[in-house]
This record gives C-alpha cells, sequence and structure tokens, in this order.
C-alpha cells in the first residue's frame, strides 16, 4: 500500500472525526452535559490529525506536489467536510 493510499484513508478518517467531533460531541457537551463526548472523540480527531499531516508528508514527497496544491491540502484539514473533497480530488488525479 502506497503512501497516497494511506494518506486518503487517513484524510476520511480525519473528516468524519472533525464532524463528529463539531457536530456531536461539542452539542452533546454543552447541551446535554456529557463532556466524556468531547474528551473521547477529540483525543481521537486529535491522533487522526497527526496522522493526517504524517501522511500527507509521506504522499508529498512521494508524489512530489507543488507548494499550492500541498498547501490546500494542509488547510483542507481545518474545514470540515473538505477532507472528503481532497480524497475525491485525490482519486481523480490517480
Amino acid at each position: 500500500m502506497n503512501s497516497l493510499s494511506i494518506f486518503r484513508k487517513v484524510a476520511v478518517a480525519e473528516g468524519i472525526s472533525y464532524i463528529l467531533l463539531i457536530f456531536i460531541a461539542m452539542p452533546l457537551k454543552y447541551f446535554a452535559d456529557l463532556p466524556l463526548a468531547v474528551k473521547y472523540t477529540g483525543w481521537a480527531h486529535g491522533l487522526l490529525f497527526v496522522l493526517y499531516i504524517a501522511f500527507f508528508i509521506m504522499a508529498w514527497m512521494d508524489n512530489k506536489w507543488k507548494i499550492g496544491k500541498s498547501a490546500l491540502i494542509v488547510l483542507a484539514s481545518l474545514l470540515p467536510f473538505a477532507p472528503f473533497y481532497v480524497d475525491k480530488k485525490l482519486k481523480e488525479d490517480n
């Protein structure tokens, strides 16, 4: 399995964890007084974010992406739903 394939899988998992954190865990914390939802979802999302960056670097080096494309991919990790777009575009490129 190459670095791009692994990166795409991690990107999707990171995107899912971000959506769960923002749209499920945080409302549970603030509206239902369930702070553990953020604790565990946040922990998982943090780990997946670190993996996203690590596998991005590996895929970037292997695929020799230009700086503009690389910057957009990193920026996508900060926006909900954007990692799914990155996955789609990377799939189309290959």
